[in-house]
């Protein structure tokens, strides 16, 4: 009897104290805030935090009670989580890509892709769209959820969807007995049939989100890197696809037809842009299509372009023509008032860096105020997650960041994440 009276009082202590644990709150004392949404930034706040949600946000520096944590940001700069749309978790820019695709297997693209995505939290991104890898990306995003890794909450395309030859055709550039003749099920589509039938694959394989790539691409083995890929009527049956499955859709574009017909088509962001016209910003204004311009990977793969033998020989042209004409389009669809997104293509340059886009954004025109709401509330809002993720208030998830010192004074000092909270727990506190 005593032993069993023992017994339920350990229980009882046990169960007690983990109840103590979880009703303790955060307060987060921000010496400057940046709620994601108001025009300037809001001194001496306070944010708190129970369990993963936002709670309260008051003026001045408040403790709470004595089993409240306290979080002394009072010296700092402090954000909502940033998100960013365009990442490739999966993989990294090295020499050696081109022959990786030969001679690693899925677990080992999935070992290594613990370090890109705990590199890409480290540095403040609490949440990414990824836009294209082999699948892995999808059992990443679950072994992140499940907490089995630290990393950015994923939302992911899965594999990307191409035309035979396109840019996203995994078989571009082998020897003709390995070509095969890949379909819908390896993200390939000629007509509009596959094209529904490719993505509803990826829904049943678990993707989130759509990519197409609607025109040729820099960094595929295959000369073209800007002319139309798929016709109109094809990027119109992956959109109402996509739509039927409440799947938002992004499509990869350099040259302006390709653009044109995917803006047309409905698709809900183009990436790149590159020679985006003033008729294809005229067009994107009146159907509402948001920008990533991912100037980040226009400047990298032009300065790895210049290193003898570091990407094939027939990328190196496409590089060197592409990459440097970015950053000038960002300025130009800013300035005719197009919607834009933070992305950075990252992988195609080192994750961790995904910080530098700001810097080229507020370079290109855009205050920093806004680069940093592109990557807060309008990333949200084009990720239809706006009444979770984006700014700091009521009832959000807790996705916080910090930064030393003061961003809309000097943009670079988004490299120095020193505090990043995902989902109300602590992954990083200098």
């Amino acid at each position: 009897m005593q032993l069993k009276m023992t017994t339920i009082a350990l229980l009882l202590l046990y169960y007690g104290l983990n109840n103590l644990a979880i009703a303790q709150k955060h307060y987060i004392q921000c010496g400057l805030l940046i709620d994601g949404k108001g025009k300037s930034a809001l001194k001496e706040m306070t944010i708190i935090v129970e369990e993963n949600k936002i709670i309260g946000l008051e003026k001045g520096y408040k403790k709470g009670g004595s089993e409240d944590a306290i979080i002394d940001l009072t010296d700092k700069t402090v954000m909502p989580g940033l998100i960013d749309m365009h990442v490739h978790i999966e993989g990294e820019t090295s020499k050696n890509r081109y022959m990786e695709r030969f001679n690693l297997n899925e677990a080992d693209v999935a070992f290594r892709s613990t370090i890109y995505a705990k590199r890409t939290l480290m540095a403040g991104f609490t949440t990414v769209r990824d836009l294209g890898g082999s699948g892995v990306n999808i059992a990443m995003r679950k072994a992140v959820d499940a907490g089995y890794i630290e990393g950015p909450r994923i939302y992911t395309s899965g594999k990307s969807i191409a035309t035979t030859g396109g840019h996203a055709d995994p078989t571009n550039g082998v020897k003709f007995d390995l070509m095969g003749d890949p379909g819908p099920k390896q993200g390939v589509i000629n007509g509009p049939d596959e094209a529904r039938k490719a993505v509803r694959q990826r829904y049943k394989n678990g993707a989130d989100v759509i990519k197409i790539t609607a025109t040729g691409g820099v960094l595929s083995v295959a000369k073209d890197g800007q002319r139309p890929q798929f016709a109109e009527e094809e990027i119109k049956a992956i959109v109402e696809t996509a739509n039927d499955y409440n799947m938002i859709t992004a499509a990869h574009a350099h040259g302006a037809e390709g653009m044109k017909r995917a803006v047309l088509a409905g698709i809900t962001s183009i990436e790149h842009g590159t020679k985006m016209t003033e008729e294809v910003m005229d067009l994107m204004i009146e159907h509402g299509t948001y920008y990533v311009p991912t100037i980040t990977a226009g400047k990298s793969v032009e300065e790895l372009a210049k290193i003898p033998g570091y990407y094939p020989a027939i990328i190196v042209p496409k590089a060197l023509e592409i990459g440097p004409m970015i950053q000038t389009t960002f300025s130009k669809a800013y300035k005719h008032g197009v919607k834009i997104a933070f992305g950075t293509d990252a992988g195609v340059f080192p994750h961790g860096e995904n910080w530098k886009e700001f810097g080229y954004m507020v370079e290109g025109g855009m205050p920093a105020m806004e680069a940093i709401q592109s990557a807060t509330v309008v990333a949200a809002t084009m990720l239809q997650v706006e009444d979770k993720l984006g700014s700091i208030e009521d009832g959000k998830l807790a996705d916080i960041v910090a930064v030393d010192g003061n961003p809309l004074k000097d943009i670079k000092v988004m490299e120095k994440i020193v505090f990043v909270m995902k989902d109300g727990k602590v992954f990083k506190n200098e």
